[in-house]
């Protein structure tokens, strides 16, 4: 089974060693991804609902990079900060994913890599 990776050219991916997304057979897996825009400066800091837009945004686009879409997604799990934010954060997955519906996880978490992040998703798709 042949393996490609991508990555979004973040010095974390270097530092930490991992990609930000890899395709496996027909599996597409995508790292945690925070909100961060193109300078690695989080986006929103705090809001909870920008926060796990952007970052669907970035999985979207680690999916294109391995000619995978949204519709091809059939797990998502969302780290949380505060389990208060949870209506918010599943207002943008429901909006992002529509009609998809995923299985999806969320749990609340100590922190994140950096304070400002209060949401991380991680995303699963399968291929034919």
């Amino acid at each position: 089974m042949g393996r490609e990776r991508s990555s979004t050219g973040t010095d974390w991916e270097e530092q930490v060693g991992y990609s930000r997304a890899i395709r496996a057979g027909d599996t597409v897996r995508v790292a945690g991804t925070i909100a961060t825009d193109d300078d690695g400066e989080v986006v929103a800091p705090g809001d909870p609902y920008e926060q796990a837009k952007h970052a669907f945004g970035i999985v979207e686009d680690a999916l294109a990079d391995h000619d995978t879409a949204i519709e091809d997604v059939v797990q998502t799990r969302m780290y949380v900060t505060d389990i208060d934010d949870q209506e918010r954060v599943g207002e943008a997955h429901s909006e992002f994913f529509g009609d998809v519906r995923p299985v999806a996880t969320m749990v609340e978490v100590s922190g994140l890599a950096t304070p400002e992040a209060v949401v991380e998703v991680e995303a699963v798709a399968q291929v034919e």
